[in-house]
């Protein structure tokens, strides 16, 4: 039984064997503790472990002692919204975020609003852009931080991060941001763009799961952050536990990877997505969810008029793996609060579909995953007996 044309990567990504190859030998010859300096084995762990975070320094323009490795994009996260809350909450405690971001990032915020914060949920506009003046009008005296993703997760839009981070040097907010999506697929500065605060994880390029870091500026200005998680002291004692070698081995063999062949890889996905998109969109009442060009370059998310949302899938299901929006809620009974912050009435955005094109997809697979989206579509909207003579309201 042949398994399905994997088009998720927003979800996750397989491991890239290059990847692998590098994080073996630390689970078996050099299984050292990289806090255990007295002998070869700590060594040779604190060795590999020092050189993976100035490789994802490098990635990002920070400094080595800037990168404090997490679990995940998740604790990164919490650790910066929440660490600022309270190491700042003498000076305020309003925080701004956007209608869009991931769960990890507006639940930490739903949390600090129970405990007194104010946080203001900046709306998007209808292809998932922030309003620069509408952030900028926002920013109080008592505003401690400003949170807003660098490519989101169901739709692939790209915030302006560098105009955002100007907003926000000019006000002296800090600025974080969750760059899951981002890292190694698209520039990154922390200095270019006053960015104060990174989240990032491997599993979204290739690395291995539970394994993250964030970026927390040192001077110009130094960022204070209260941990999350006490225990061993580890990382500054920022995030107390015995460091995961492997990997972070692993994390940064996927950066490196990324970072050398980006160019390459994001026309390849490019290419790809604009060959679905040239097939699906003859269809009519098709919606290209999201900026038309400034996204990710291998994200392509629609709505589709109808159809049955969840039919929709099902009838997919064995030929492509694909989603309706972030896997973290693909259990959820609700709309994606991402499509509905568009604009979108709840069926158009229950009707949708993510299509994470990765490293390995190919145009033969394109081909046939447009083909079964297609018939499929057709086969719905025969049974509802769909007609409309709209046209896609968008063009890439």
């Amino acid at each position: 039984m042949s398994r399905p044309i994997y088009l998720d990567c927003h979800s996750t990504t397989p491991v890239d064997p290059q990847v692998l190859e590098a994080m073996l030998p630390y689970f078996t010859e050099r299984f050292g503790n990289p806090s255990s300096i007295t002998h070869a084995y700590g060594w040779e762990a604190e060795a590999a472990v020092k050189q993976a975070r100035q490789t994802i320094a490098d990635a990002i323009n920070a400094t080595p002692e800037e990168i404090v490795f997490t679990s995940g994009a998740t604790e990164a996260n919490n650790l910066a919204i929440k660490g600022v809350a309270e190491a700042y909450f003498n000076r305020g405690r309003h925080i701004v975020t956007v209608q869009t971001e991931h769960r990890a990032v507006l639940d930490p915020c739903k949390y600090l609003e129970s405990l007194g914060f104010e946080v203001t949920y900046l709306p998007v506009n209808s292809d998932g852009l922030i309003d620069l003046k509408q952030l900028e009008q926002t920013l109080r005296a008592d505003t401690i931080l400003v949170s807003v993703m660098a490519a989101n997760n169901e739709i692939g839009v790209l915030q302006p991060l560098t105009e955002i981070g100007k907003i926000c040097r000019t006000h002296q907010v800090l600025l974080h941001t969750d760059a899951a999506q981002a890292i190694a697929k698209i520039p990154l500065d922390v200095e270019g763009m006053n960015i104060d605060l990174m989240s990032l994880t491997a599993h979204k390029v290739y690395g291995p799961k539970g394994i993250g870091a964030l970026y927390i500026r040192r001077r110009n200005p130094r960022v204070r952050l209260a941990s999350q998680i006490q225990g061993g002291g580890q990382e500054r004692g920022m995030r107390s536990g015995t460091l995961y070698t492997p990997q972070i081995v692993g994390f940064a063999k996927a950066v490196e990877l990324g970072l050398s062949q980006m160019a390459s890889e994001s026309q390849h996905q490019l290419q790809l997505k604009q060959r679905l998109w040239s097939q699906v969109s003859q269809l009519e009442g098709i919606h290209l969810n999201g900026h038309p060009t400034q996204r990710l370059p291998g994200n392509l998310n629609i709505s589709v008029e109808g159809v049955d949302g969840s039919a929709l899938l099902l009838g997919l299901q064995p030929t492509a793996a694909v989603s309706s929006g972030s896997a973290c809620s693909s259990t959820s009974t609700t709309p994606s609060h991402v499509l509905t912050a568009l604009g979108h009435s709840e069926k158009l955005a229950y009707a949708s579909l993510r299509f994470g094109i990765g490293r390995f997809n190919t145009a033969e697979e394109i081909d046939k995953v447009a083909k079964e989206a297609i018939s499929t579509i057709q086969s719905l909207r025969q049974a509802n007996n769909f007609s409309n003579t709209s046209h896609s309201l968008h063009r890439l």
